[in-house]
């Protein structure tokens, strides 16, 4: 199946799922139960894949748990794939009884719990710890009853076992992403929720990867501060060799169950536990990874202009990420302290792609001081101008900050990719890049070459000069291509002589002809 269809496909019956189960359940809350079926299947699948090592003719579900074979593999099993499924534990063997099962909420909830635990003492422990907190099979949410929530579940395992799903990893969508993407648009409006902070739309994750790894043939890791669902980790994997990114995914998220579905996203990509490591905490303040920078490759979509702690913190001022620009981010505006973390943790050959609000690169105070620290000490390489309705949740047309500690020159360039059909698409309701707006993008960026209304390499004396004050607006910089219709005055001219001369030729004729009516009713 084409992935097109696939992906059409897998939103029916998603949505189908949602409608005909979900009942008085919050979408926004529903969407666990979905996702964490979705993972449940995933890891039993490729858990049996791994233990019977492809060999259709091994049936693992039929086996009894207490096989002396099992046993003996139990612990090599773990310290390979970071956790144990017994037979009877297997999605396949749930699914199968669930609507004759009248414990089967405390039954998931009991194999769940054991999945987890199976990795208690091992490398693992902390990376499958609590991957399904947020699927509650006791919640009171799917019923008040045992009754009701078993007939819920009972109905979400089903719908699961339809999905076509395929293999997520041969497949060139994330299709658990992109599940997950699909179910945030379709509820977020009714909930009141945005998902512009948990996703990032899989064409701006494709841009940003390529550009924080452009003619990089190898990085050591790849660093994610605001990681989300994962998303922009994912596309790097998918863009570049696997064998490029030696020592694995790295990346921190403050939101719990965001946190979990990244976890989540990792193992459906077959990164196993040893190759990521992503953490719970709020970046800014508890920072991780202080002992494992610094990145050759560092990608973000920070959540936009958040409020933080800022000055009311005075130990911040001295910490390594913020002391050397001598200022900290406005408290009512984050965006800098997460643009200072990604520098802080950025190798000497490295790139930190990272997306922005716009109104960082203009505004005064604090973030002018930034600015001008990032610039005077040579460290922005490039700032983009993205379309805007490229994201859910919101329509800003949203920059990118390229940053570099490598760069051979002091010059800055700007890219306007804001042109529709060379650097976008229109989609329905919104925009899209498809990878041949991304390639146009990316030879630009590459070149370094000046080109009208879309790209311009500035001297740093031009930047850090009076008139622009260290304005890093693309909109300072690149002339706006003039889509007003071009007159041509002498040719207008003309033809309003010639329009003229008709009226006044006009006139004559019409009063010639009420001159001569007025004399026939003389004569008569």
């Amino acid at each position: 199946m084409k992935s097109t269809q696939q992906r059409a496909a897998l939103h029916r019956q998603i949505w189908s799922i949602a409608n005909d189960v979900r009942g008085s359940v919050d979408g926004w809350d529903f969407k666990q139960y979905v996702l964490g079926t979705l993972f449940y299947r995933f890891i039993s699948e490729n858990f049996v894949e791994y233990i019977t090592g492809g060999d259709e003719n091994v049936d693992y579900g039929a086996m009894d748990d207490n096989d002396e074979l099992l046993a003996g593999a139990k612990d090599g099993a773990i310290k390979t794939k970071g956790y144990f499924i017994y037979p009877s534990q297997l999605f396949s063997t749930v699914a199968k009884s669930a609507n004759k099962n009248i414990s089967l909420n405390t039954d998931l909830a009991k194999i769940f719990s054991e999945i987890e635990n199976s990795a208690n003492g091992y490398d693992s422990e902390d990376d499958i710890k609590g991957l399904f907190a947020d699927f509650d099979t006791t919640s009171n949410r799917l019923g008040n009853t045992v009754k009701n929530k078993n007939l819920k579940l009972a109905a979400v395992l089903k719908g699961v076992v339809d999905l076509e799903l395929e293999n997520f990893e041969d497949n060139d969508h994330d299709l658990f992403g992109d599940a997950y993407e699909f179910l945030i648009s379709n509820y977020a409006a009714n909930a009141g929720k945005s998902g512009g902070e948990f996703f990032t739309p899989r064409h701006v994750s494709k841009l940003i990867a390529q550009l924080a790894m452009h003619n990089q043939t190898t990085v050591n890791k790849i660093y994610d501060p605001a990681a989300g669902s994962g998303s922009l980790l994912l596309q790097a994997k998918k863009h570049f060799d696997s064998h490029t990114i030696e020592e694995g995914f790295f990346g921190q998220e403050i939101n719990h169950t965001t946190y979990n579905l990244a976890r989540m996203n990792m193992f459906l990509h077959n990164i196993n536990y040893d190759k990521f490591n992503i953490k719970l905490g709020n970046t800014l303040t508890e920072p991780h990874f202080g002992d494992d920078k610094p990145f050759d490759a560092i990608v973000s979509n920070p959540p936009y202009s958040i409020k933080w702690i800022g000055s009311d913190d005075p130990t911040l001022i001295n910490d390594d990420r913020f002391a050397p620009a001598g200022v900290l981010a406005p408290k009512s505006k984050a965006d800098f302290a997460f643009v200072l973390h990604a520098l802080n943790y950025l190798s000497s050959k490295g790139r930190a792609a990272i997306v922005c609000f716009p109104g960082i690169f203009y505004r005064g105070g604090a973030e002018k001081k930034i600015r001008q620290y990032l610039v005077d000490n040579n460290y922005v390489e490039t700032v983009i101008s993205l379309a805007p309705n490229l994201f859910f949740g919101t329509t800003i047309a949203v920059n990118i900050l390229v940053l570099s500690k490598s760069k051979i020159d002091t010059t800055t360039q700007f890219i306007d990719a804001t042109e529709e059909n060379t650097f976008f698409k229109k989609v329905t309701n919104n925009n899209e890049m498809t990878d041949k707006h991304i390639k146009e993008i990316m030879d630009v960026f590459d070149s370094k070459e000046n080109r009208d209304y879309v790209a311009r390499s500035v001297s740093y004396e031009e930047i850090s000069s009076i008139e622009k004050d260290y304005n890093l607006s693309v909109s300072s910089y690149v002339e706006a291509k003039d889509t007003r219709e071009v007159v041509d005055i002498i040719e207008l001219n003309s033809e309003l002589k010639t329009t003229v001369a008709k009226i006044d030729q006009l006139r004559i004729d019409i009063d010639a002809i009420v001159s001569e009516i007025e004399s026939a009713e003389t004569q008569v």
